[in-house]
């Protein structure tokens, strides 16, 4: 169970566990460094995060980079941000858009993996999945009220909606969403940064 950072990411890199039930194979895809302040856990790689190995290489990730007020020479240097989903494989698509993130690997390898994250400050919980499984009770009965609670769960988490397409609408109907929840995340962040 012990060793470095770098032995875990690794074996992380080469987990098979969910490969039967990845439609396009596993490709595991995250970024750490000890060093890093801020974490976020997100949902699952979509189709072209899993083309391009890049962990929110896509316009979800774009978003999330404005709403922190970061760049992103910044966001992908892993001795300043740390990027983990709930699933670290592309899942497939469903109906109504990418499938859930696989359940084996959060509980398979985070605990393992935060625990070689002594610098946190803040942690930015990004989407209905990993504000479930992080906040196990502690969170509202919709992803809208937990977000707007943000101040309850501060400083430990940041509840943030995920930042696909889809959250244009939802930002539309909960201005407080702009007017006071991103710039208490702006602030957090380059606390956390400081």
């Amino acid at each position: 169970m012990g060793g470095t950072l770098d032995q875990l990411l690794s074996e992380v890199r080469l987990c098979a566990v969910c490969a039967a039930r990845l439609p396009l194979g596993p490709r595991p895809i995250l970024q750490m460094g000890r060093e890093a302040r801020i974490l976020i856990i997100g949902q699952a790689p979509g189709s072209k995060v899993h083309t391009s190995g890049v962990p929110w290489g896509d316009n979800s990730g774009e978003r999330l980079r404005e709403w922190m007020e970061i760049d992103e020479k910044t966001f992908y240097d892993a001795k300043r941000v740390a990027l983990v989903a709930m699933g670290f494989c592309y899942p497939g698509a469903g109906a109504s858009g990418d499938l859930p993130p696989r359940p084996e690997c959060a509980p398979l390898w985070h605990a393992r993996l935060l625990s070689h994250l002594p610098e946190r400050r803040l942690t930015l919980l990004v989407g209905a999945y990993a504000q479930s499984y992080y906040m196990k009770g502690r969170g509202r009965t919709t992803l809208t009220e937990t977000v707007r609670g943000f101040r309850r769960h501060m400083p430990q988490f940041f509840p943030l909606p995920h930042p696909s397409w889809r959250s244009t609408i939802w930002v539309r109907k909960n201005p407080w969403f702009q007017s006071e929840a991103l710039p208490a995340l702006r602030e957090e962040v380059a606390k956390a940064m400081r």
